[in-house]
């Protein structure tokens, strides 16, 4: 069976232009990792839980806050290299990233060991532009970006190679 995700891509439109909430992954495979590793939060469906509040649990799971007040806007759904279906939804607001906690997770390490480790889920949240989010984020989510960018009438613009995070916090 499709593995199937759900999640929430915060934005807010700042005199640098558009900006959106980005995380990134915690634990020792992804430490050294940038380029191609951040995602918008989100998780695994449950049982017969509904997209849009699988959504709504996984941003709170993952940022340690719950969504924002705000209509939240389907952004569709993309799908990633692994095959994992990936649905979103914009809402426009803040947060403070030097805020957020994320929710702690066990894992094999290393792989297929039997040794087991905790991490936080997310270990970073970012505010990046457009630009730097198609160079941050997992390639099969931009997609979704492109979907925002097209719901504020705006043209997905083209990353520069110097487009770093900026606003980044670490949690841990």
């Amino acid at each position: 069976m499709v593995k199937q995700s759900a999640g929430i891509l915060l934005y807010k439109r700042t005199n640098e232009g558009t900006k959106v909430l980005l995380v990134h992954p915690g634990g020792p495979f992804w430490a050294k990792k940038d380029a191609g590793a951040w995602s918008i939060p989100k998780g695994e469906f449950e049982g017969s839980e509904e997209p849009v509040e699988t959504a709504r649990r996984e941003f709170a799971e993952e940022l340690g806050s719950s969504v924002p007040e705000g209509v939240l806007v389907s952004l569709g759904m993309a799908k990633q290299s692994s095959g994992k279906i990936v649905y979103a939804w914009a809402l426009e607001s803040d947060l403070a990233v030097e805020n957020i906690k994320s929710n702690m997770i066990t894992i094999d390490w290393p792989p297929r060991s039997g040794k087991h480790m905790d991490i936080p889920e997310v270990d970073k949240a970012a505010w990046v532009t457009l630009a730097e989010a198609q160079t941050k984020m997992v390639k099969g989510q931009i997609p979704l970006l492109a979907a925002l960018a097209d719901h504020l009438g705006q043209a997905l613009p083209k990353p520069s190679a110097g487009d770093e995070a900026s606003g980044q916090a670490s949690l841990f």
